[in-house]
């Protein structure tokens, strides 16, 4: 495989080309150490850039999980990869500082979104800079320097996860990790021409975060297509038990055929006519593709998002920084410190107003939402130049939340995509919207939205439309029609991310929902299959994760053929009640398999993980 930069190792490689490197073994794991040697410590998009001890030490610690993998690369579905982590995220022997050195301290332990990509094979490369505790949408709030935007310096990159968009856009890295508590995953996206998954809050673990407003914060993922976001999503998704904020997930709506999407009836651009002309253009592509977009009341969203700074909840940022600023209140950002005053002036009765009124324009618009398949907004109404927002930081800022500020307090789940650049070749996006579990509807919209998108890979200059059809997924030209089709649970090898998931994708399968079964089944590890594969088994009180697929009909006879005894299709219970047609494997063939129910799952195993660390 050709190296896009025409390096001797990889620069603008997207999760799918770095896997293949590895099988092929075009690429060995020890080309990190060369690689990570050609990061620049003095871009201000790093905080702080892997040294060659920490590669080593990850690269010895790779080999183990290769080893207890039994050699097996489709086991680390992220062998070798590398990835930023935002610097307000605990990764184990760094320092975290968000982008505050006199608030910085050294993590014990990594975060369990970090641990949970290192134990699928990835390995972190750097962390990111940051608008100072997360508070910002522009990327300028921070000691280590404004976080400039790879398309045109003379803009921003977008906040707070500025450095995290930053060094994707450029191929430093295939994906990296971000927050969003009011638009940090999303505005950054639009602005460096990424993919910005946030997920349902509650979904992804917040354990090991610096909290921006705890009740609200989420961890999102930066990526150059849809596949590498939710590829990691995929990985990172599971209820944590010891985080208080965590929430179970609950089934997930169809999506309808032809799509129905909301739009903002009042939009607003703030003037920049090149932003409202490429939403346009991207809002006349979505109707091509056979959604129909019907303009809603913009105004109970307004309404939610101010707020979010107008309301209590600035409270939440005031407890992570009060004892600094009583200390050293020179070593916050003066922006945010001006921000964070005043906050004594909400008492108690004003939460739970604000409280009320939250959940009352929650509700009113999710009973909005209930009509259509997604809500599309711009990401961002307008692209300031640096010089303007620090002319203007609170005001510009305010404005750089219009149509992201509302998402966590309404309780939605987003994917910010690529659009058709503008006019003078800056990027611009749409974000797509819905109520709280619709993630994977919204990833299928995306998709489909991305195969006919055409363009550059963000700022790599490699032509999108070549990575995207070559195996990264999906290359569907429409939305999915309501043609005869079959839901086929799966449970391992066929998962996302996993060696075999081609089998669905080539026949035009479609990924429904991740869920689970009900709790009376045992999963098992079979020897000697390859590549590795579970065997599910109904017969115990287990439940088990698996994912729905949609298989058009005329390709099921051609997909059977290709499932090998001692596996079968069968039908399958899930916890909800629903029975569906999944894998399941006879008897006989569990003599001396390994028992992984109580893992809950098989990406765990080939994770790593043993039913002893359960």
């Amino acid at each position: 495989m050709e190296s896009p930069a025409n390096h001797s190792v990889p620069m603008g490689w997207t999760i799918g080309e770095w896997q293949e490197a590895y099988r092929s073994g075009s690429l060995a794991p020890s080309g990190l150490l060369e690689w990570v040697e050609r990061l620049e410590a003095a871009d201000v998009a790093w905080i702080s850039v892997a040294t060659p001890e920490q590669v080593s030490a990850q690269l010895s610690q790779l080999e183990r999980r290769l080893a207890a993998a039994e050699g097996q690369l489709e086991r680390l579905p992220l062998y070798g990869v590398p990835f930023a982590v935002k610097d307000n995220i605990d990764v184990a022997g760094w320092d975290t500082t968000a982008a505050c050195p006199e608030f910085a301290y050294r993590a014990e332990v990594d975060a369990p979104v970090v641990a949970q990509l290192v134990a699928a094979g990835a390995i972190v490369v750097g962390k990111t800079n940051l608008d100072q505790f997360a508070t910002g949408l522009a990327g300028n709030r921070s000691p280590y320097g404004a976080v400039p935007n790879p398309f045109d310096p003379r803009y921003v990159a977008g906040g707070s996860s500025s450095g995290s968009a930053s060094v994707v856009a450029r191929g430093l890295v295939p994906f990296s990790l971000g927050t969003d508590t009011a638009g940090s995953g999303r505005v950054p996206a639009g602005f460096n021409d990424l993919v910005g998954l946030k997920p349902t809050r509650g979904r992804v673990s917040t354990r090991g975060v610096v909290p921006a407003c705890r009740t609200l914060d989420c961890v999102s993922v930066f990526a150059l297509t849809v596949t590498d976001a939710e590829i990691v999503a995929g990985i990172i998704d599971g209820y944590d038990p010891e985080d208080p904020y965590a929430r179970r997930p609950r089934p997930a709506r169809r999506l309808g055929a032809p799509w129905r999407l909301a739009v903002p009836a009042q939009l607003e651009f703030y003037g920049d006519e090149r932003a409202a002309a490429a939403f346009a253009r991207d809002r006349r592509a979505l109707e091509a593709l056979g959604a129909e977009l019907v303009p809603i009341d913009f105004g109970p969203f307004l309404e939610l998002a101010r707020l979010l700074y107008g309301g209590p909840w600035v409270a939440e940022r005031h407890l992570v920084v009060a004892e600094l600023l009583e200390r050293a209140p020179a070593a916050v950002h003066p922006t945010v410190r001006e921000l964070l005053q005043g906050v004594g002036d909400y008492s108690a009765r004003d939460q739970f107003r604000a409280e009320y009124e939250r959940a009352r324009l929650t509700r009113r618009i999710h009973v909005l939402l209930d009509e259509f398949d997604a809500l599309v907004v711009p990401t961002a109404p307008r692209f300031f130049r640096l010089d303007e927002v620090e002319a203007d930081p609170i005001g510009t800022v305010t404005r750089l939340g219009h149509y992201t500020n509302f998402a966590n307090l309404g309780d939605l789940c987003g994917i910010a995509v690529p659009g058709r650049r503008r006019d003078d070749g800056l990027p611009a996006g749409f974000t797509l919207l819905a109520p709280a579990w619709q993630d994977a509807a919204l990833i299928e919209l995306a998709r489909v939205w991305e195969a006919q998108l055409g363009g550059t890979l963000a700022a790599t200059g490699r032509p999108r439309a070549r990575v995207v059809t070559d195996g990264e997924g999906s290359t569907s030209s429409g939305p999915r029609t309501s043609g005869p089709s079959l839901v086929v649970a799966v449970v391992g090898a066929h998962l996302r991310g996993m060696p075999l998931n081609h089998q669905l994708t080539d026949r035009g399968a479609r990924f429904l929902e991740a869920t689970r079964t009900a709790a009376r089944y045992r999963l098992y590890a079979l020897q000697a299959t390859r590549p590795a594969k579970p065997g599910l088994l109904r017969g115990g009180s287990g439940s088990i994760e698996v994912e729905l697929w949609t298989l058009p009909l005329e390709e099921v006879g051609s997909f059977l053929a290709e499932i090998p005894p001692p596996l079968g299709i069968g039908s399958v219970e899930l916890a909800d009640g629903r029975w569906v047609k999944g894998f399941l494997c006879e008897p006989h063939a569990l003599e001396g398999a390994l028992d992984i129910t109580a893992l809950g799952g098989w990406r765990p195993y080939v994770a790593g993980a043993r039913p002893a660390d359960a």
